[in-house]
């Protein structure tokens, strides 16, 4: 090994725990940041989709009536109870 090789080395070793240490903080901070923007994301995505489930719809405002004669059905009513009465006397 070179001296330069050696000289890295010994610098390494003597200041691994200082090493070991800011590597440790960094992945920490990086953990912190990664979960941040998750939840930034998460909450993002959630509040989309209740704007979206939540907002009025314009076009579904015009109410749709439908007509229905129902005079034949009255009529036959009619016949039916005239005939039980009819049949009671």
């Amino acid at each position: 090994m070179s001296q330069k090789k050696v000289d890295y080395y010994k610098e390494q070793k003597a200041n691994r725990k200082k090493i070991i240490k800011k590597e440790k903080r960094m992945r920490r901070i990086e953990q912190i940041v990664v979960g941040a923007v998750g939840l930034l994301a998460a909450c993002w995505i959630c509040f989309s989709v209740y704007t979206k489930v939540t907002e009025k719809d314009d076009t579904a405002t015009e109410s749709v009536s439908t007509d229905l004669n129902v005079t034949a059905l009255d009529d036959f009513m009619n016949q039916v109870d005239s005939a039980e009465e009819a049949e009671a006397e």
